[in-house]
């Protein structure tokens, strides 16, 4: 075991966040730790990290078990360092190593000493065991993997905003390759791309991983072990986010039946209690009863803590075919081209989900749509269209004088205010947080109060940015329910794959300052490119294949043809030479090509070793592993150039 819970209680308070409960975490084990908002994910976090100590029971911790904690406090922290130095802080023995053989070597070029020669060798040893001289090159690899140029790697850490520091820190964190890696809604962060990186990287993690998020689709491929914090209970599934799901509705059904059960039983006692306790002949065996009944544990109802809310939608009036209709769109931020000439139309019913890695210009083609944003070309609204825009700059639209319940009163829906309370609900806003004021809500609570004015505001197209961004599982799944019901049309930017696939029927992405259109929805769309992605090496292999057939053709007609006596004897000389020389390139051809089907072959090896269970939970066989198809990766793509370079001057030998 590397860490756990003990019949554990914590209180803030008089308010128990958990009671008596016992949770052991395993070597290996992938945990995703789910629940409502505000029922105490974080804090668990934290006193496993021992950052809080509990009221009652123990937090247990192997003594040399290394704990890894990614959460937002750690935003507070601020320097001058480059992205690049801040990630390779992971590595604090190697860099240390580093200093004292500089000093060392310094040292012993001006005066040997046989005691600092042996402590230099001894060092010079340590670094090559701890891998000490690619710690630049592993930290490049993981910044690059989580979004980062090789031109910001230089760039001091101040320069960036909270969710791409939050990357800097996760690159760190996992570099560190803690025995326990806590993550706090690391997708949060991050953008698609970021996020199929980072689910590569921790399938092959060597610790255990404990996951706090609201991404159902990253929490299906992450994790084998479901940690569910109900009830002031934590209640354990052993499968991924689909099978609790399935396996929560059969343990509900048989703690309610349990607990009706239980309430005929004390109904029934209660009655023998109440019919005899007057009559002397009876009376202490009623009171018997009594004290049996005073000490059973009763079982609470399996009611849902929230209720199931419905959000609906009403639109005021029909808009026309055409939505809205992009015509030679081009926007440049410097020299970052985002768009060159991009064509689109958003047709009525069309719901659309603007895909891609941040930076490709998806939240600047939503502010293009709804007009907050400059740029060359033509943007022309169809009939009738009455828009919406939701985006996190909406916040300074909102009026601090006024509490939640009034604001949403401005949005002009019509709506009681018990319906109004409804909606709020929903956005996990229950009882007198309706009274607070604008001016005293968190960044996430204003987000929230914008998001629901932006829902019930009648309108018949939707704009919306990150709308997931601050609500739970469940306010997630309500959205999503309700969009897929919506009537109007809608366009949205997000990195939350589970909503995106309950949403959209339509995928656009930002391809070389184009708008590339997909008609159907995420999952097809991601089978599509996968599909795309396969036919193209088919292609590659094909063309490799022509080509080599082409040159043999070539080869064969040039041995078949006849010596003409017409010519002088410079002439056949110099045909001589160049057949040699012909000859010669082909061969080196031909060994190439040998060299390159070895290597791919032991490449494919590779692969098949870093899926295999048996080397991935073996830390020193992994590395190995890893370090073997990064050899053969590296050795492969200037083998393959050259491939290509022989090829073509074989083709252009005769010209």
């Amino acid at each position: 075991m590397l860490a756990g819970f003990q019949d554990m209680t914590f209180e803030f308070g008089a308010r128990a966040i958990v009671e008596d409960t016992t949770w052991h975490i395993h070597p290996g084990e992938r945990i995703g730790l789910i629940g409502y908002n505000g029922t105490g994910k974080s804090t668990l976090l934290k006193l496993l990290s021992g950052d809080y100590q509990p009221s009652k029971g123990t937090v247990e911790r192997s003594r040399t078990t290394t704990i890894g904690y990614l959460h937002q406090d750690l935003l507070s922290f601020d320097t001058e360092d480059s992205i690049l130095k801040v990630a390779m802080g992971a590595f604090e023995r190697v860099l240390q190593i580093q200093q004292e053989i500089e000093i060392l070597g310094l040292e012993l070029e001006k005066n040997e000493d046989e005691k600092k020669l042996i402590l230099y060798t001894d060092l010079l040893a340590e670094m090559d065991v701890l891998d000490g001289y690619n710690i630049e090159h592993k930290t490049e690899d993981v910044l690059h993997g989580l979004g980062f140029s090789q031109h910001d790697l230089g760039r001091p850490y101040k320069e960036f905003s909270g969710g791409w520091r939050m990357r800097v820190l996760l690159a760190k964190m996992i570099l560190m390759q803690p025995d326990l890696l806590m993550l706090d809604e690391p997708t949060n962060h991050l953008d698609l791309p970021s996020i199929e990186w980072l689910e590569k990287y921790l399938i092959h993690y060597q610790g255990a991983v404990v996951i706090v998020s609201h991404d159902k689709y990253f929490l299906d491929r992450m994790v084998n072990k479901i940690v569910e914090l109900y009830q002031r209970k934590l209640h354990i599934y052993s499968g991924n986010y689909s099978f609790y799901e399935k396996e929560k509705q059969v343990r509900l059904e048989l703690q309610q039946r349990a607990y009706e059960n239980q309430q005929d039983f004390i109904r029934q006692q209660e009655r023998f209690i109440e019919r005899f306790k007057a009559k002397a002949s009876k009376a202490a065996q009623a009171q018997s009863v009594q004290k049996r009944l005073d000490k059973i544990d009763r079982l609470e109802e399996a009611s849902i803590e929230r209720p199931n809310i419905r959000i609906n939608f009403s639109v005021d009036k029909v808009p026309g075919k055409i939505i809205c209709s992009l015509k030679n769109i081009s926007k440049k931020f410097g020299s970052n081209q985002i768009l060159d000439g991009a064509d689109a139309e958003i047709d009525r019913g069309d719901k659309i989900a603007l895909i891609g890695a941040n930076g490709k210009g998806k939240s600047t083609l939503l502010r293009i749509i709804a007009d907050s944003e400059k740029f060359d070309g033509e943007r022309v609204w169809g009939h009738n269209v009455d828009e919406s825009f939701y985006a996190q700059h909406q916040l300074e639209h909102l009026n601090l004088n006024n509490n939640i319940l009034e604001e949403m009163q401005m949005a002009g829906s019509k709506k009681t205010d018990m319906e109004l309370r409804t909606v709020l609900g929903c956005f996990l806003f229950s009882g007198d947080d309706v009274d607070k004021k604008i001016k005293v809500l968190s960044g996430g609570e204003k987000a929230r109060v914008a998001l629901a004015k932006t829902i019930i505001s009648k309108a018949n197209f939707l704009m919306l940015d990150e709308p997931t961004n601050h609500l739970d599982m469940h306010s997630v799944d309500l959205l999503a329910e309700a969009l897929d019901k919506y009537e109007g049309s809608l366009i949205l930017v997000s990195h939350d794959r589970y909503f995106i696939s309950k949403t959209a029927n339509k995928i656009w992405e930002i391809v070389d300052g184009k708008i590339v259109e997909f008609k159907g929805g995420y999952t097809e769309w991601v089978e599509w490119k996968e599909r795309m992605l396969k036919k193209g090496q088919e292609i590659r292999e094909e063309g490799r294949e022509k080509q080599h057939s082409s040159v043999n053709r070539q080869q064969s007609t040039v041995n078949s043809q006849p010596t003409t006596d017409k010519k002088g004897q410079g002439t056949r000389d110099e045909g001589r030479e160049k057949e040699k020389e012909k000859k010669k390139l082909q061969k080196e051809f031909d060994d190439l090509e040998k060299k390159i089907a070895i290597l791919k072959q032991e490449k494919t090896k590779a692969e098949t070793a870093l899926a295999d269970p048996a080397v991935y939970s073996d830390k020193i066989k992994f590395q190995e592993a890893e370090k073997k198809y990064k050899e053969l990766t590296s050795q492969l793509s200037p083998l393959e150039t050259k491939y290509e370079e022989l090829f073509e001057q074989l083709m252009n030998f005769d010209a």
